[in-house]
């Protein structure tokens, strides 16, 4: 008997050993780092270059749009239009970026081709950051041809599918700077800018509604895919330059930043800012060092949008 009950207990203590181990190993699983593609970065990635797609102009003209992707969430890399930033066929600079915010931006900007360029040719950005040559092929390929209401989609604006008569309705805001195209300022004094919007008042947007039971912020947003709220506003950033440019009041981000509580469209529980009066967004833009910067202010309705760009020549 008790040879038998001394035996029980060591297969007892040998399963809750093994149990343990399980648990153990489980755990370590978990909590393990996970070398994934999903994995995100601050800095030390690269800036993919995108092509979206190629809309039609009345004229016959086309336009290749292009975006990017930097798959950082802090770094924000400079690269000077050269053998490493540059566009064919034709000129390097056809109006491309610069400086690359972080993560996904989409439909930046467009180069027009002619109504002959033909859809057997290709136009190729070569974008290269962290020593990676990265390229971009946009063609008029029949399945690339975009309009509003993709790009509607594509920025997460119309949630998970869903549309409306009024919403495909809506044209892009018009955005003006007011002053000169192109000015000067000194290294640490903030220069004025104004940028005047109109817009057609689709989408219609509402005050945001009280939240009924547990505070919002306390939940775990649900998004199954990337999404956008709406209402006008309007993002100054930096397009080109070699130096830092801070703006104040700090703008809404035109990047698709989708942290809880960040200033982004695509954020949680973000709600667009009150119109201004005559619909005029200041801010005041401050260069930490010399060099030529080319602002950008996006008007933004949440489903399209438009840009005004100026040029800041900064000395000390």
């Amino acid at each position: 008997m008790g040879t038998a009950k001394t035996v029980g207990s060591r297969a007892s203590v040998a399963r809750l050993s093994l149990s343990l181990a399980g648990l153990a190993m489980l755990a370590a699983l978990l909590l393990a780092p996970r070398h994934t593609a999903a994995q995100s970065y601050s800095s030390g990635q690269p800036v993919f270059p995108a092509f979206e797609g190629w809309e039609r102009n009345d004229d016959g003209s086309f336009n290749f749009v292009f975006g990017y992707m930097n798959e950082n969430w802090q770094e924000e890399p400079n690269v000077p239009i050269g053998p490493d930033n540059n566009i064919q066929p034709g000129a390097a600079d056809q109006g491309q970026p610069t400086h690359f915010q972080p993560r996904r931006n989409r439909f930046v900007f467009r180069v027009r081709v002619p109504k002959d360029f033909g859809a057997d040719k290709e136009m190729i950005w070569t974008l290269t950051t962290q020593g990676k040559p990265q390229k971009a092929y946009a063609t008029l390929r029949i399945d690339s041809l975009i309009e509003n209401i993709d790009i509607m989609s594509e920025t997460g604006a119309l949630g998970a599918g869903s549309s409306s008569p009024q919403i495909r309705a809506d044209k892009a805001p018009t955005v003006a700077i007011e002053g000169t195209a192109t000015r000067t300022a000194k290294v640490g004094q903030p220069v004025a800018l104004t940028a005047v919007v109109t817009d057609d008042g689709i989408p219609k947007t509402g005050p945001p509604q009280a939240a009924r039971g547990r505070n919002p912020g306390l939940q775990p947003p649900f998004r199954p895919t990337v999404n956008k709220s709406l209402g006008l506003h309007v993002s100054w950033y930096m397009y080109r330059g070699a130096g830092k440019v801070s703006f104040e009041p700090a703008p809404v981000k035109a990047w698709e930043d989708t942290r809880t509580g960040a200033n982004s469209p695509w954020a949680p529980y973000w709600v667009a800012p009150p119109v201004p009066p005559e619909g005029k967004y200041a801010t005041q833009a401050t260069f930490d060092q010399p060099g030529t910067y080319v602002l950008c202010a996006r008007a933004d309705d949440g489903l399209l949008t438009s840009d005004a760009m100026v040029t800041i020549n900064v000395t000390r």
